[in-house]
């Protein structure tokens, strides 16, 4: 590294929640974020990944339309940079590509005055998991780029660019280059998408690679739904000897001037900033929060401010309406108690108390009429009568299409409630329980729905979702005394045999050694053997419910959709 900068240099990290495609409105955030910068002294202002456009376009990218749009955007915004003189705007632009390969390129752009100061490209392109880079950009050259802003010079990179300094992934490691530069600091723009332990994950590799290098970082990243993901900002600053010395607000947009000097990090108002917290969330708050920013996003983007939801009285359907109250109040979320002859009466009876402690509106329709007349109508037209299977998905197709009459009439966008645990296994009705535009809970394992549940209730202080719910045993009520037990494991072993099948490796280390523990404990022996079996092949059979499924918020680190993607029509021998 060069002599230490002893220069006042301000820098303002702009963690905004762009929206993808929305160029005007995305140029607008960071015109508010540069003036406040401005106002500050900064002469840095840091905006995520690809923030002209939001992370991810995806095939947008390849709509000539769009792309004359981008264009256009960066146009506009080096035009704006003259209304803050001597402000350096770093920012996220797909770029044109020459030459052979994909005909874009990730770049991060330092803008001022007008002026493109520097251009940057990605160098390493995830695709794997929810990442699929590659299908639309070309690789950055394995170069070093660096800009002397006043006395101080500024290194930057782009997200996966940083994320392989062990060199287990790529070929090449562009921190390598970067030191070879010598830069006072290096900053990293990031589209960084939120999932349990990831913000740990985070700050111990950046903490590594500072600390193995010699170099502050200033890492800036996104918030706010976008589809499936969610990402939480936390952007942070780290120094070599004292790790991660900041961090900005999780799931909230910030925008914060921080001073570098003398190879550290202050506030503009204060000589030392406060502590970072090493724990962060506990994991049922961060799904709270995770779940209730990925609704509201979700819903506002797609055009919706109200939801509806089929209130069975049981405990899946009474976390979704919980988490749609806190995400989008009282007043916009709708429930349905559709009973039938198979119904307890204590089940609509805590349809009734849940909602009265939510203040919603619950709506009756009795379904037990429409069952029988098309059971009628199935024996007189096929000769024999409904029962079994066939009665009980029944059921659940009426439900799904009395909810999705509500949301055609009414304009409600229809939440479904399946969890990770029953999805896997297909305990769901294809254009039923699974009918709906978004699912809040399909990445929580059953074990984790009861879980979150008691934790909305302690966070309130009260009893939001009654106790008879959370400790009564699960069942669909399609048939007399049925329980989800009938059909399925314990969910405590189901689970488990669950996260080790699915996501595996990508469990975080404590989890991991407590899963690999009571897999081997529930998988042995003849027993043991037949029920893995079992468990394998219902998660095979049933991939192709999946693929029709509503999306599904990720909270995990393999989540189904874009994270697990697996073919229908195969042999699974393993």
């Amino acid at each position: 590294m060069t002599e230490t900068c002893t220069e006042d240099f301000r820098i303002t990290l702009a963690q905004i929640n762009p929206t993808i495609g929305d160029i005007a409105g995305n140029i607008a955030l960071m015109r508010a974020a540069a003036e406040k910068a401005r106002n500050e002294g900064a002469r840095l202002v840091v905006f995520p990944e690809l923030s002209l456009t939001g992370y991810y376009p995806a095939d947008m990218l390849d709509e000539p339309e769009f792309r004359v749009r981008i264009a256009q955007g960066l146009e506009e915004v080096c035009q704006t940079t003259l209304t803050t003189p001597g402000l350096h705007w770093v920012l996220g632009v797909p770029m044109p590509h020459e030459g052979p390969g994909k005909t874009l390129q990730n770049c991060l752009l330092v803008v001022a005055d007008g002026k493109i100061r520097l251009d940057y490209a990605k160098q390493l392109l995830p695709t794997y998991n929810v990442f699929d880079e590659h299908r639309h950009f070309a690789p950055g050259p394995d170069v070093a780029k660096v800009l002397r802003v006043g006395q101080t010079q500024v290194g930057f990179m782009i997200c996966e660019d940083g994320w392989n300094d062990d060199g287990r992934e790529y070929s090449v490691n562009p921190f390598s280059r970067m030191v070879d530069a010598a830069p006072d600091l290096v900053v990293l723009i990031n589209a960084s998408p939120s999932n349990v332990g990831k913000r740990e994950q985070r700050h111990s590799l950046f903490a590594s690679a500072a600390k193995r290098h010699g170099l502050p970082l200033l890492y800036v990243n996104q918030i706010g739904g976008h589809d499936q993901l969610i990402y939480d900002g936390a952007s942070f600053a780290v120094e070599p000897a004292r790790g991660v010395v900041f961090e900005a607000a999780r799931f909230a947009e910030e925008v914060r001037t921080l001073v570098f000097s003398d190879g550290r990090f202050a506030a503009i108002e204060a000589e030392h900033l406060p502590d970072v917290a090493a724990g962060g969330l506990s994991k049922s708050e961060f799904y709270r929060r995770q779940i209730v920013l990925g609704l509201r996003d979700y819903a506002r983007r797609s055009g919706f401010s109200r939801v509806v939801v089929g209130s069975s009285g049981g405990i899946d359907s009474a976390l979704t309406l919980a988490l749609a109250v806190e995400a989008l109040g009282a007043e916009n979320v709708v429930g349905v108690t559709m009973p039938s002859r198979f119904s307890s009466a204590g089940s609509v009876d805590d349809s009734v108390d849940l909602c009265r402690n939510l203040g919603i509106r619950l709506i009756e329709h009795p379904i037990r009429e429409l069952v029988e007349k098309y059971a009628a109508g199935f024996e007189t037209a096929f000769g024999t009568p409904l029962k079994g299977l066939a009665l009980e998905n029944l059921q659940a197709r009426i439900r799904g299409t009395i909810l999705m009459e509500y949301s055609n009439a009414f304009g409600n966008l229809l939440l479904t409630t399946g969890n990770k645990s029953e999805i896997s296994v297909g305990y769901c009705t294809l254009y039923g329980d699974t009918n709906g535009g978004l699912d809040l809970i399909g990445d929580l394992y059953k074990t984790e729905v009861f879980a979150l549940s008691r934790h909305v209730n302690e966070a309130a202080g009260r009893e939001i979702i009654p106790v008879a719910i959370i400790d009564k045993e699960p069942s669909a009520e399609l048939a007399p005394d049925q329980k989800d037990s009938d059909s399925l494991p314990p969910y405590p072993v189901l689970d488990v045999i669950l996260k080790q099948l699915i996501e595996g490796e990508r469990l975080g280390r404590e989890e991991r050694e407590e899963v690999v523990r009571e897999f081997a404990l529930h998988t042995a022996g003849e027993a043991g053997a037949v029920l893995l079996a079992r468990v394998k092949r219902l998660i095979s059979r049933n991939e192709y419910k999946r693929r029709q499924a509503p999306p599904i918020l990720r909270l995990r680190a393999r989540a189904f959709g874009s994270g697990r993607q697996m073919p229908i029509a195969a042999k699974y021998d393993f």
